[in-house]
């Protein structure tokens, strides 16, 4: 049984110090969010309370709508996705992720990840805004599967069974947040993705 080698080369000073500043503003801006409301929240406000420049938070973020939008969970399941062996089926591969670190992952950001995913379903413009990231979160997940078929992703079955692999994750997730987050969200994945490899038993 091969598996896929990839070890992150260690960040460097500069690289830290970068994602410390990152993670500073997302943390002061869902802080904000929450007090304020997302609609009442400025740029500025988000800079001050980050101790950054208007511009930094640009240099971050293009959009205020970025802060909530963007996140590292689909670089951080593609990268387990690699690391799991070639000839497991995809949906047992992902499976196991959620069973390791990004389930945890998941589990420890539940606060930030309830409040971005509701501001995400409410809000219209941030609701429009989502609508790209899904579609780009398809994308990568066609690029995984693809690696791991050794087919090509524009392959009309490869994007097919990624958007189906995301649509489960976002009614999932949509689900999740309507139950104010009580069930764990690893676990809902767990139970629900192998409806895919199941079929439709209806």
């Amino acid at each position: 049984m091969t598996t896929h080698e990839t070890s992150a080369a260690p960040l460097g000073l500069r690289e830290r110090k970068k994602q410390q500043t990152r993670e500073r503003i997302r943390r002061e801006a869902y802080r904000l969010f929450a007090e304020h409301g997302y609609e009442a929240t400025t740029v500025d406000q988000i800079a001050d309370a980050a101790e950054v420049s208007s511009s930094t938070f640009f240099r971050y973020f293009p959009t205020k709508e970025d802060v909530v939008i963007q996140d590292e969970y689909d670089p951080a399941l593609a990268e387990a996705l690699r690391s799991r062996p070639t000839d497991e089926p995809v949906l047992e591969a992902i499976l196991g992720t959620l069973k390791g670190s990004l389930g945890a992952t998941l589990q420890q950001d539940r606060e930030d990840l309830l409040l971005r995913t509701r501001l995400t379903f409410e809000d219209p413009a941030l609701r429009a805004h989502n609508v790209a990231e899904q579609e780009r979160s398809e994308r990568a997940m066609a690029e995984v599967i693809a690696e791991r078929t050794g087919r090509d992703p524009a392959d009309l079955e490869i994007r097919c069974a990624a958007a189906a692999i995301i649509a489960v994750f976002t009614t999932l997730v949509r689900y999740w947040v309507e139950g104010a987050g009580q069930e764990d969200l690893a676990e809902l994945y767990a139970r629900h993705l192998p409806l895919l490899a199941r079929g439709l038993p209806f």
